[in-house]
């Protein structure tokens, strides 16, 4: 550092309090996932006022953890603490997100996500000096659960009743029976979520990793739907089938390492009146769109987990999890499509409708 600097000693220590809470948040991290795995969110969703031994006997942890693990989400606002009884609460609010898997807010699958993509890092360091990549079968299984956990209660919440009729006369077509294929369908939640919706439609849930294609057929066989609802292992580029009327893909064309073959392959195997839905992450065309909480969220998770998938795979395009509609509607197009438009948005997703 230059002698020469003059130092803003207020500004310094703003930042670095600032940094202190990040570290807190870091921890707090693991410490969501703690709570979830051992069921304290779930015992405190009751909204009853309960002490560290309460807690650890309603759910049969030591209390010395109970203990520490309630001050720790009380400090960082989590829990209430009422200093006059020396009890906890969990506040609805709060519970809506941590504590119902059903909840269309259901968060504790981003911090599994989270988590996960953590220990997974050195390899990405490593890999960052040379431009290699690392593969989404690569990593550890919490990556490939949490995302499902995550993006579930949101596919639940949009994908019938806002997303699929905000797309030009698909609805009827499910109603009356059309053949769907669902591209990167991971465990199949975005899949099932149809199949039960639209009975007289067929789907085909497809995805390079086998493992989550085993999981897939086991949670439609579960949610009885497998007659209607079949998954296979395949790539993007080479889904079998075709004249399907609706394909659609969640959260995965960022990445993709060829998303323009992928693309492409999707105008071969669509009907000449078919739609292509596609749903990405929330952002903006320009970096400064995107210089907000979602925003750096998904910078993150594309430095350690998205871009590093894309960059395993051949050609390695590597869009970025914040690709924005203008350049997601500029792969599109290339592959031959005529019409791309934005058909919808939640605070962590964009629709885009495709037509030939």
């Amino acid at each position: 550092m230059s002698t020469n600097t003059t130092i803003d000693q207020d500004k310094l220590m703003d930042f670095v309090f600032r940094v202190v809470g990040e570290v807190g948040a870091t921890l707090n991290a693991t410490l969501v996932e703690m709570g979830d795995r051992l069921g304290f969110y779930r015992s405190m969703a009751d909204g009853a006022a309960v002490t560290h031994a309460e807690l650890a006997q309603r759910t049969g942890v030591d209390e010395h953890y109970t203990r520490e693990w309630l001050c720790a989400q009380a400090a960082g606002g989590y829990i209430d603490y009422d200093p006059a009884t020396a009890r906890y609460t969990l506040p609805a609010e709060h519970a809506a997100a941590l504590a119902d898997e059903q909840s269309p807010v259901f968060l504790p699958g981003l911090f599994q996500i989270a988590n996960g993509t953590c220990r997974d890092a050195p390899a990405i360091f490593a890999d960052a000096r040379t431009g290699a990549g690392f593969g989404w079968h690569q990593h550890n299984e919490d990556i490939h659960q949490g995302c499902e956990r995550f993006f579930r209660p949101g596919y639940n919440a949009n994908l019938v009743g806002s997303w699929l009729p905000a797309l030009n006369g698909v609805v009827g077509k499910l109603e009356s029976g059309a053949r769907v294929a669902d591209v990167g369908c991971g465990y199949g939640a975005s899949t099932i979520v149809m199949a039960q919706a639209f009975p007289r439609s067929a789907f085909f849930g497809s995805d390079y990793h086998a493992e989550s294609i085993a999981a897939a057929r086991d949670r439609a066989a579960e949610a009885g739907v497998a007659e209607r609802a079949t998954f296979e292992c395949a790539p993007a580029a080479s889904i079998p089938g075709s004249d399907y009327d609706l394909v659609t893909m969640f959260d995965c064309l960022h990445d993709m390492g060829d998303p323009a073959g992928a693309a492409r392959h999707v105008r071969e195997v669509l009907a000449p009146d078919g739609t292509w839905m596609v749903v990405e992450p929330i952002a903006g065309d320009r970096v400064e769109d995107n210089l907000n909480p979602v925003g750096r969220l998904y910078y993150g998770f594309s430095t350690l987990l998205c871009t590093p998938c894309s960059l395993s795979q051949e050609v390695g395009l590597a869009l970025g999890t914040q690709a924005g509609a203008a350049k997601l509607s500029e792969v599109i197009l290339g592959a031959g499509f005529n019409q791309v438009r934005k058909v919808a948005e939640t605070p962590f997703n964009m629709v885009l409708e495709a037509r030939p």
